[in-house]
């Protein structure tokens, strides 16, 4: 049980922090980036010797396929961080309701400006390269555990930043589901693209890692 704790609190932290700053600060594109990679990294080095610090499904699923993490464990880490969103959301939704703000706009991610298979192709675009810096770094082989909480909350950060304005950068079906959930609407029924997406984009990094040799 705490493993699955550690995998609530770090995305409750992500996500918390994250949307936070994109509804109640109403943070600029850099601001919001690093909002979700520096809360990433904290919660990486907060939780991580716990759970290994996943914080996100896709991240589960590509551990599962490379044998990091057994089959039970996924499925209890996949419920806890979807939990965590969850919750988080639903405390950023009791902030913006308090201060008299639309009830509506929760930092959730949508695609107004794209189609739905370029928003499906930069979602798994992104998780691949974000999953291919977790694999490696985090390789027992040639990764680096000392900087891997950084290394990942840096390349989450400048992911966002990039895809940002196309999808909102979400990376993680966990992230999505929460703000969802609550403001509904388009981010409601695009989800589908924010849970398949990441997952095929997290499926071909952990055998693209797998070829670089991150694992034994």
């Amino acid at each position: 049980m705490r493993k699955y704790l550690a995998e609530f609190l770090g995305t409750f932290m992500l996500v918390f922090l994250g949307t936070a700053t994109v509804v109640i600060a109403k943070g600029d594109v850099l601001a919001i980036g690093l909002a979700f990679g520096l809360a990433i990294t904290v919660s990486a080095y907060a939780f991580g010797g716990i759970s290994g610090g996943h914080f996100n499904p896709a991240v589960t699923t590509a551990m599962l396929i490379n044998r990091r993490i057994d089959a039970a464990d996924a499925i209890g880490y996949i419920i806890a961080q979807i939990i965590g969103a969850i919750v988080a959301s639903a405390a950023v939704k009791s902030f913006v309701s308090a201060l008299g703000l639309s009830a509506t706009s929760l930092g959730q991610t949508d695609f107004p400006k794209i189609g739905s298979g370029m928003a499906f192709f930069v979602e798994a675009l992104v998780t691949f390269l974000f999953l291919m810096v977790i694999l490696n770094v985090t390789s027992k082989d040639h990764g680096n555990a000392d900087f891997a909480g950084l290394t990942i909350g840096v390349t989450l950060a400048f992911l966002i930043i990039v895809a940002l304005n196309l999808t909102g950068g979400s990376l993680n079906p966990a992230r999505s589901i929460g703000p969802a959930i609550f403001a509904g609407g388009s981010a409601l029924s695009h989800l589908w693209v924010y849970i398949l997406a990441p997952e095929v984009g997290a499926i071909l990094a952990a055998f693209c890692a797998r070829v670089m040799g991150s694992e034994d």
